[in-house]
């Protein structure tokens, strides 16, 4: 019992803390869009970048895309959304992204028997679900940030 609670331990740490820090450069990556087109993090560099790491698993991600709909449509014209389905299996997250209004095309599901060690979310720090990360139009980390935190925000800069 104790070797797993170390073990579990460990992976928390190596998770959190092997990501990037606010006002560094964001890892960049590659992936596949759901639609099967190529996407890479640092083409979208000049415009504001939210990445939301979700699941179609987690409830508390599901109780928050609702916000990050709204998000998307009040600001649009400014930022990307670009979210990131950590799934089991490549097909649960369409059910859910359906249902819960994703209609942005930067769309893309990692998928990984141990959700948490999908390549994109270790260069993140992921560590828990949901994790929302807003990038700077210089491509730097502007920090974990709440939604409530990103409108506040998005209502102060008019023009990037």
């Amino acid at each position: 019992m104790i070797l797993i609670i170390i073990g579990i331990s460990a992976f928390y740490l190596f998770t959190k803390y092997a990501g990037v820090d606010e006002g560094e450069q964001a890892p960049d990556f590659e992936a596949t869009l759901v639609d099967g087109t190529p996407f890479k993090l640092s083409n979208l560099q000049g415009k504001y970048v939210l990445l939301d790491f979700w699941g179609s698993w987690c409830p508390p991600c599901r109780r928050e895309n609702p916000k990050l709909v709204q998000l998307h449509q009040k600001y649009s014209d400014r930022l990307t959304i670009v979210t990131i389905a950590l799934e089991k299996d490549s097909l649960s997250w369409k059910k859910a992204s359906k249902k819960d209004g994703f209609l942005w095309k930067n769309q893309i599901v990692n998928q990984n028997k141990y959700v948490l060690l999908s390549s994109i979310a270790r260069k993140y720090g992921v560590s828990e679900i949901p994790a929302k990360f807003l990038i700077s139009p210089e491509g730097k980390l502007l920090g974990k940030l709440s939604f409530e935190e990103i409108d506040n925000l998005f209502s102060v800069v008019r023009e990037y």
